[in-house]
């Protein structure tokens, strides 16, 4: 038996769910209308590429969480989380506080370090 393939937005509207958030706060968190992410979940679509960081920002998960699918053996879906008290979780949310020419600059300065 075939498994259906899981959408983006069906991950999406699980983590909604396991979050508590209602789709009227995630609309406005993302500026996504409202009938659009209905129109996710009635028609069974995906968002635009473009708008995955955005979603990602507002549900406070990386794109790995939204974007791999894993499973367990009863076909749960599983998702990598992130200790917050370790350094890399410190790194991940001072890294999105910053205005894109000082992510640029970071991410040279982590290019540097790797290349040694």
């Amino acid at each position: 038996m075939e498994k259906s393939k899981t959408l983006i937005s069906d991950r999406i509207f699980e983590i909604l769910k396991k979050q508590g958030m209602s789709q009227k706060e995630f609309s406005q968190r993302t500026g996504i209308s409202q009938s659009t992410i209905s129109d996710w979940k009635g028609k069974r679509l995906n968002p635009a590429s473009d708008r995955i960081m955005l979603i990602c920002d507002a549900l406070k998960v990386t794109p790995y969480e939204l974007l791999v699918n894993k499973e367990d053996e009863n076909g749960q879906a599983l998702y990598m989380t992130i200790d917050k008290k370790t350094d890399e979780y410190v790194l991940i949310e001072k890294y999105r506080d910053l205005n894109k020419d000082d992510r640029c600059r970071l991410m040279g300065y982590i290019e540097a370090l790797l290349s040694k």
